[in-house]
């Protein structure tokens, strides 16, 4: 027993390591993992990984954090979650994405309102971009109702992989109660926005790009709009590449994304824009076809917020659940005790009043009851 008497859970594998200690941190509840790549050639925690944890220890107050010498096994018994002003260096070997997704998740319950500046890569082919984030986890935080003007992620400077050199700046306000929320009917597409990205490339890279992309949409609907982002000097990072970033908006304020990123300098074939483009657009109808109000990289966020909400029934509707967000349901069991009633829709729902035949056979309705 520890942490106050919480009672200490223990896990083996380096899988869902963020999972684990965000909900450790907001649970309270202290954690062992075991094992942690313990048959591999290089052992223990990756530096990303250890990246992460010294970041868990930044906007915590009090954390106690214990790794063996070989970094196979962790302990952590979380702090206050407490915030303020901070910078962190990301590690380049995973994009600002992988820790901005979980400071997404902490940032509403925090002491202090969090305002963090964190430098690394942007962009990548692994995780989520900065781009994706900030136009469907803020909109997913308003419905929340985590809004105001300090709710912003902001894009100083672009850092594609190998050496990244990007940097941005998030900023949440802290809310201690939140909404319960019924969000069950995704709406048709009504407009899809989007942005192509070059760094340390000619900027024609970005134009072509946006005319493949427009080539697939225009297919489907007029209300096609792709800005062009060509970062100069310092603001372009240390590293050449482009990438694509597309939205589609409904008209009930469900936000749908694709993204895709070029390979990283010296590594694998070179990537034609006009093929980028066109893939991410394809991408982006794959996304609309799966349905759901929320997208498939939003999922976990949208569940933890429906968990840690008021003694309220909230209902959402998901595409297809992603192996992660399986994963982080179970999670989700052994943290806080709470189980989702999950109820499938049938093809007959889907279409009545659809009048198209885009969505994907196999939504989920999730609700959460305390």
């Amino acid at each position: 027993m520890a942490g106050g008497g919480a009672q200490c859970l223990s896990f083996a594998g380096c899988n869902f390591l963020r999972q684990r200690l965000v909900l450790s941190t907001l649970s309270g509840r202290p954690l062992k993992i075991r094992k942690i790549r313990a048959k591999e050639e290089d052992p223990g925690l990756r530096d990303f990984e250890a990246c992460f944890i010294r970041l868990i220890d930044k906007v915590t107050n009090g954390s106690r954090i214990e790794i063996n010498q070989t970094g196979t096994t962790l302990y952590y018994q979380p702090g206050l979650l407490y915030g303020g002003s901070l910078e962190h260096d990301c590690s380049p070997s995973r994009s600002i994405g992988y820790y901005l997704e979980s400071l997404l998740c902490l940032a509403p319950f925090m002491k202090h309102p969090l305002k963090i500046v964190l430098r690394g890569v942007t962009n990548d082919q692994v995780d989520p971009s900065v781009d994706v984030l900030k136009a469907t986890a803020l909109p997913l935080l308003k419905k929340f109702g985590i809004d105001g003007e300090s709710l912003e992620i902001k894009i100083n400077r672009r850092g594609m992989p190998p050496k990244g050199g990007g940097e941005i700046l998030f900023a949440c306000p802290v809310r201690k109660v939140l909404q319960p929320i019924q969000f069950t009917d995704p709406g048709k597409i009504k407009r899809i926005r989007g942005t192509a990205y070059s760094v340390r490339v000619s900027p024609q890279m970005a134009n072509r790009m946006v005319e493949s992309a427009r080539s697939v949409l225009n297919k489907f609907l007029p209300d096609v709009y792709i800005y062009t982002d060509h970062m100069k000097g310092i603001s372009s990072g240390k590293s050449p590449g482009f990438g694509i970033c597309l939205i589609a908006e409904t008209i009930n304020g469900t936000i749908l994304s694709a993204e895709l990123a070029s390979n990283p300098q010296g590594q694998g074939a070179a990537v034609l824009p006009e093929e980028l483009g066109q893939n991410c657009a394809k991408l982006l109808l794959e996304e609309i076809y799966r349905g759901g109000c929320v997208d498939s990289t939003n999922q976990s966020l949208a569940l933890l917020l429906m968990t840690l909400g008021q003694q309220d029934v909230s209902k959402v509707l998901l595409g297809p659940l992603s192996p992660y967000t399986i994963e982080f349901l179970r999670h989700l069991r052994s943290f806080f005790q709470i189980m989702f009633k999950i109820e499938m829709k049938s093809p007959e729902e889907e279409h009545k009043g659809a009048g198209s035949s885009y969505k994907d056979m196999n939504s989920y309705p999730i609700k959460s009851f305390w």
